[in-house]
């Protein structure tokens, strides 16, 4: 009864959260706090990169049919923008309509990303206070409030991601070979959202060898050979990455349309090339908020090592190693998925009365961060209507 009670007050305050942000766009207002709301509701939608996905749930990459929708983008351009996303939005289209189901699977996953978040938390005893970090969930870091209020993908990749190092960690608990299969069918979903997802495959591999290294020891190198085969459901997710790869190359004619998908790929050697301006996504000097996200990164993946919380620390130090090398400005967008993890890491600060003073007071900053990002950050596209 009480977890109901904790799961209803989470997605009461994640609708809430979420209505207040739009509040300011639904009414139009000319002048808010300084800011100008004209634009209306418009400016929510239009935010990227939701429409990208709009675009994929109405076309499936078919080149011909993306070239019917008035826009400037190649059409090799969808290629870097993986599917799942984009078919939950099509499954839902014929209820709400495209705009409206991209807002809505936003929203539903947000809420069972913190509800994931939340289970995570209790059933592993990982705070003193699950439904006080589950609520700091939805509201840190900020750049999460402006990515759960629009059209993203990282709501849904956020989920598979937290669901699947959950059925991992119970596996480890319990040892129900069910728990595995789980996890790994998680997996291969936050795979099929988006490219990070072989991120996860990796850290879960880096920890699988791990175990496996250490069992050796105390059981033989039999037993744990035969162990080590029961993670084998796993490998789902770089066949999924495969199968992605191959829809490429029956609607683009080119199987790796992904690498081919102009500046979306920000990858670059050697690391940290975000401190270099002349890249193009970068284009800036004022970067030392980045130093402090990469700082946060590698301490939380050390401390949740620490407490012997391997899965999350293999993924969280994983992550934040392959983010040193995006050369892109909106840094803290890429490393979006880590930071469930990092609330875990700094939990005593974070359930702290000193915090609860601190977020108060700067949680008018956060909403004022969160809508002029959302007024400048919209495509140009004037005539909604071709989405739906």
């Amino acid at each position: 009864m009480k977890d109901l009670k904790n799961l209803s007050l989470i997605a009461s305050f994640t609708f809430i959260l979420t209505l207040f942000i739009w509040l300011p766009h639904i009414l139009a207002l000319p002048n808010f706090w300084g800011l100008n709301f004209s634009e209306g509701i418009a400016t929510i939608y239009r935010n990227f990169d939701g429409l990208n996905y709009v675009t994929i749930a109405k076309t499936f990459y078919n080149p011909t049919l993306i070239g019917q929708i008035p826009q400037t983008l190649p059409a090799n351009y969808y290629a870097a923008h993986f599917p799942g996303y984009s078919i939950l939005i099509l499954m839902l289209s014929p209820i709400l309509g495209f705009l409206k189901s991209m807002l809505a699977i936003s929203l539903l996953f947000t809420i069972f990303s913190a509800w994931a978040f939340y289970f995570l938390v209790k059933d592993f005893k990982l705070s003193s206070n699950p439904l006080l970090l589950s609520i700091i969930f939805l509201i840190l870091p900020a750049r999460w409030v402006i990515v759960h209020s629009v059209g993203s993908a990282e709501p849904v990749f956020i989920f598979f991601t937290i669901a699947s190092l959950y059925f991992l960690m119970k596996y480890e608990k319990e040892l129900n070979p069910l728990f595995i299969l789980t996890s790994a069918i998680f997996a291969l979903f936050s795979q099929i959202t988006r490219p990070p997802g072989i991120l996860l495959f990796i850290s879960i591999a880096l920890f699988i060898h791990f175990k496996f290294y250490m069992q050796r020891k105390t059981l033989g190198f039999k037993k744990a050979f035969v162990n080590h085969l029961k993670y084998f459901p796993y490998l789902l997710v770089p066949l999924g990455l495969l199968s992605i790869f191959y829809l490429y190359s029956q609607t683009y004619g080119d199987f790796w349309a992904y690498f081919h998908s102009g500046d979306n790929i920000h990858l670059n050697l050697p690391p940290f090339q975000i401190f270099n301006k002349a890249q193009y996504w970068v284009g800036e000097i004022w970067l030392e908020d980045t130093i402090y996200i990469f700082i946060l990164g590698f301490l939380g993946g050390l401390y949740l090592l620490k407490q012997k919380l391997y899965p999350l620390a293999f993924f969280v130090l994983v992550y934040i190693s392959a983010s040193t090398l995006i050369a892109h400005r909106d840094i803290s967008r890429y490393t979006l998925p880590i930071f469930p993890f990092l609330l875990i890491a700094f939990e005593k600060v974070l359930v702290s009365r000193e915090f609860k003073i601190v977020l108060l007071i700067i949680f008018t900053a956060i909403y004022l961060y969160s809508q002029n990002f959302l007024i400048a950050n919209v495509a140009p596209i004037p005539n909604l209507g071709i989405y739906n």
